[in-house]
């Protein structure tokens, strides 16, 4: 029997925040990621994500999705990044993928969800969503561009003190982590997968990377709703 459940495309996948938000909400997952991700926790493409997109797109087996999902990297508009690169004169080094992955994403002609984190991304911030939203030890705010569908915004909360660490020379401790870098009251890997509900890897690089499952479970169930409501 077919599997006539939602399906949802987890591009640049790194390995399987997103994947596993929309696994919580009922999707199935395929993933695409360029760089090798063995524990990536669903079928999984090693490949260009742009150039997958393009190739499903041209033989049509997009249709097999409901949602795509994409996490384009765009180091060059982070706010952890861009002060850095200026400092260093690295502007420039990093290539923006935010606006190809649009124009593809545009072509599937399918709802979809642009993820990025907060900084200079040119992106239309639809959703911002936050760790205090969930009860969760991170605030890891991401902002998400919604292509074809749309969904209310839920309140952003006050936050309940610090992040825990150094900063400027001046220690705080606080209700979250910081899941990012090294030393300096940082997050360890434990604690990252606590923090984030994240336990199928143990690769700080994936984690710092990762956006809480709690997010995508939140969107996954919004975009199900909305697309009921708009067949009632």
């Amino acid at each position: 029997m077919p599997d006539l459940g939602p399906r949802v495309l987890d591009l640049f996948s790194c390995s399987g925040g997103a994947g596993w938000g929309y696994h919580l909400a009922g999707y199935a997952v395929d993933g695409c990621d360029i760089a090798d991700r063995p524990r990536y926790p669903f079928p999984y493409h090693r490949g260009d994500a742009l150039q997958y997109l393009a190739h499903l797109i041209a033989t049509g087996d997009i249709e097999r999705y409901t949602l795509v999902h994409a996490s384009p990297p765009c180091q060059a508009g982070c706010a952890l990044t861009v002060g850095t690169n200026r400092s260093q004169g690295w502007g420039g080094i990093h290539e923006d993928l935010v606006a190809p992955t649009r124009v593809l994403l545009d072509r599937t002609g399918l709802p979809y969800v642009i993820e990025q984190p907060n900084g200079k991304a040119e992106i239309r911030k639809d959703l911002t969503l936050c760790g205090e939203m969930f009860g969760l030890g991170v605030l890891r705010h991401r902002n998400f561009e919604l292509g074809r569908w749309a969904t209310s915004r839920p309140v952003h909360p006050k936050h309940r003190g610090y992040v825990r660490g150094w900063r400027h020379g001046i220690y705080r401790d606080g209700p979250y982590l910081a899941a990012y870098g090294d030393g300096g009251g940082k997050a360890t890997i434990p604690e990252m997968q606590a923090a984030m509900g994240i336990t199928w890897t143990h690769v700080h690089e994936e984690l710092t990377e990762a956006i809480p499952p709690a997010y995508t479970r939140w969107i996954g169930i919004a975009f199900l709703t909305a697309r009921q409501e708009a067949l009632a």
